[in-house]
């Protein structure tokens, strides 16, 4: 009998999320051999596309499209599969079969551990929203009298929220700091298929190498570029050294 590899599972709000804020920890893991999966709600083709609708004509499918072709060809460079949701941004709502399909998304992969975004932003509604509904998948998927199925294995995985564009104002506290020094430039390439925001390719330039200043002064060990995370639950151990 063949083992499962190991996975991890992103549940991101719009496609420019994942990249910004969780490409480096998609990049390491698949370059470990890890199941990368990218869950993406919504395709961001109204408030995360403004740049999109100055152009004369355009159609909210072609929004979407350009959206489409640009989430998988960024998720293709980090090494993940992505699969889409369609449940429309600003607003963002998500309805029960969207929660169904999650949770048989968790079912199947199997997730080492989860990324999503921060429980609070007062810029953006819909990534709480995208959080919310990770969370409420990932404890519904451990209930088994949902869909049951004796011969299912599944464990409820940790969660780490990705840091958020302003995170003083999102009470978001980096608890875990992930050295992407070895995929900094895998990273860096996926920003480059978002060609449209390139404004903010500096700026997140700017807070992987603030990370990795932190990084590396509490670790002690030399890295330039680190992302940021939150831890949601405790994690147990048998000793703090």
């Amino acid at each position: 009998m063949t083992t499962q590899a190991k996975a991890g599972l992103v549940v991101t709000a719009h496609p420019g999320d994942f990249v910004w804020r969780a490409g480096g920890a998609i990049a390491l893991h698949a370059a470990k051999g890890y199941r990368m999966k990218i869950v993406c709600l919504s395709y961001g083709e109204r408030g995360e596309s403004q740049w999109a609708w100055k152009r004369a004509g355009v159609r909210i499918e072609d929004v979407k499209a350009q959206r489409r072709a640009e989430a998988e060809e960024a998720a293709g460079i980090l090494g993940a599969e992505i699969e889409f949701l369609d449940v429309g941004d600003y607003p963002l709502r998500v309805g029960e079969a969207v929660l169904d399909r999650l949770v048989d998304v968790y079912r199947e992969t199997k997730p080492s551990f989860v990324l999503t975004h921060a429980l609070e932003d007062p810029y953006n509604f819909d990534h709480p929203v995208a959080a919310h509904i990770a969370q409420e998948a990932r404890v519904i998927a451990q209930a088994a009298g949902h869909k049951p199925d004796p011969d299912r294995s599944y464990s409820a995985p940790p969660v780490f929220l990705f840091e958020p564009h302003q995170p003083e104002q999102c009470n978001f506290k980096p608890q875990v700091i992930l050295n992407i020094d070895a995929v900094w430039q895998t990273k860096f390439r996926a920003f480059q298929v978002l060609a449209a925001q390139k404004h903010l390719w500096e700026y997140y330039d700017r807070v992987a190498l603030n990370r990795g200043v932190q990084g590396a002064r509490n670790s002690g060990t030399a890295m330039t570029y680190g992302e940021a995370y939150q831890r949601l639950f405790p994690m147990t151990v048998e000793e703090l050294a």
